[in-house]
């Protein structure tokens, strides 16, 4: 057995089926037990048994393969896992895995998956939708598509989570492909240079936007985009969106402003700002007489983060990290 280690799953079908091979898409769709892979987690087998991508930590990967190569139609697959191997199949508490085996066959299966891919490189939110009992597959662009399956499939992806729903009498099986987090920083101040660095690990795509240069530094801030025009200026140049947060910072209302106004008109998930209750009061005065409402006005986190009573940068950070994370997943 081959093991392309760290290629994409999806990826590495599309380029297998181009080949002219024969590829089973394995789907995790459900765990119990604390599981290594979560719901949505595939891979790619080859008709030599060659495989991309990982379901598990490696225990059930042969019988997978094996059943992979095996399957004639698109089929559920479940492994209970005993508590002496638990650890080694990243199930601690032992538990049991639930996987969706798909048998890549046929021009639309293979056009479903290059449709798939594509979107996922052009940096769109895509969810790829799959009926398990028929393997009836629709890859669901959210920006295009309004029908009742393309409404879940969006609740779905704002929320990042994969998994089963119905919809209009049938089943279907979720798999979410977003684009990270695009986390714009409005005012490169100490605060911005911890939140960078806190959640570097989470592969966020940062932007630092101040139009003060002796702030938005490269030397201050290696490997970050930075912008120095005004916040507005910027956001309509690199348009916010559904995976954007956006982070006020700079504490001047000639430079939050602009950027919350903007923020508030778009599609934004997380709006948060600095300040002080005194100073959120008198910044939701400044947007009413701007032309928002109350409605508008409870998409802005102010104070921004969670409070968990946090003083120093590193920990204001932490807070705004934590806050974003619980609003992604509606926690």
């Amino acid at each position: 057995m081959n093991n392309e280690a760290g290629i994409d799953a999806a990826e590495a079908a599309e380029r297998w089926l181009n080949d002219g091979r024969g590829v089973t898409l394995v789907t995790v769709m459900s765990t119990w037990g604390s599981a290594p892979r979560l719901p949505g987690s595939q891979m790619a087998v080859r008709d030599d048994g060659a495989f991309a991508g990982s379901v598990s930590a490696g225990c059930i990967e042969g019988a997978v393969i094996e059943a992979a190569l095996t399957a004639p139609t698109c089929r559920r697959l479940a492994y209970g896992i005993a508590d002496e191997t638990a650890w080694s199949a990243g199930l601690t508490c032992g538990g049991r895995i639930e996987l969706l085996v798909e048998p890549l066959a046929g021009d639309a299966a293979h056009e479903a998956v290059a449709t798939w891919n594509a979107l996922r490189r052009r940096g769109r939110i895509a969810v790829r939708a799959v009926e398990p009992t028929s393997g009836a597959c629709r890859i669901i662009d959210i920006d295009a598509e309004t029908d009742a399956l393309a409404a879940c499939a969006r609740d779905a992806a704002l929320r990042d989570r994969c998994g089963e729903i119905s919809c209009g009498g049938q089943t279907w099986f979720l798999t979410v492909a977003n684009p990270p987090i695009d986390l714009v920083i409005v005012g490169a101040v100490h605060i911005a240079q911890a939140l960078v660095r806190m959640a570097a690990p989470l592969a966020y795509r940062f932007r630092i936007i101040d139009p003060r240069p002796a702030f938005a530094t490269a030397e201050r801030f290696p490997g970050v985009t930075l912008t120095h025009a005004y916040p507005d200026e910027a956001i309509a140049k690199a348009p916010l969106h559904a995976r954007s947060a956006v982070v006020v910072l700079a504490h001047d209302p000639k430079i939050d402003d602009p950027a919350l106004i903007a923020a508030l008109n778009s599609a934004a998930f997380y709006i948060g700002a600095l300040g002080s209750q005194k100073t959120q009061a008198a910044r939701r005065e400044r947007l009413k007489a701007e032309g928002f409402g109350d409605d508008d006005l409870a998409r802005l986190h102010g104070p921004v983060g969670l409070s968990i009573g946090s003083k120093t940068p590193e920990e204001i950070a932490v807070s705004i990290i934590a806050d974003i994370i619980k609003t992604q997943h509606r926690a």
